[in-house]
């Protein structure tokens, strides 16, 4: 999958993952800031499910040693922390 398809799959499951019903995943940027009072506006409890919809769907955990606020930037950060992970 080119990485294009990859965000734009990443971007459908964080609106699934978050019920952002009103929100397209056309207007996420894949550089969109996910906690930013500017973007999203996600608070920690989205960041939990976040967390959540990230093991499930991709395989992959975000512990303590992880640097969780950059992983959690955007969507492309995102992306990258899963590729790095081989998933």
């Amino acid at each position: 999958m080119d990485r294009e398809k990859f965000l734009s799959e990443l971007k459908g499951n964080i609106v699934g993952a978050l019920n952002l019903g009103g929100i397209s995943t056309d207007e996420i940027g894949d550089d969109s800031k996910l906690f930013a009072e500017d973007g999203l506006g996600l608070d920690s409890v989205d960041a939990l499910e976040l967390v959540v919809m990230l093991e499930s769907k991709y395989g992959v955990s975000i512990d303590r040693s992880d640097d969780a606020k950059s992983i959690f930037d955007s969507p492309n950060t995102i992306a990258d922390y899963i590729i790095s992970k081989g998933k």
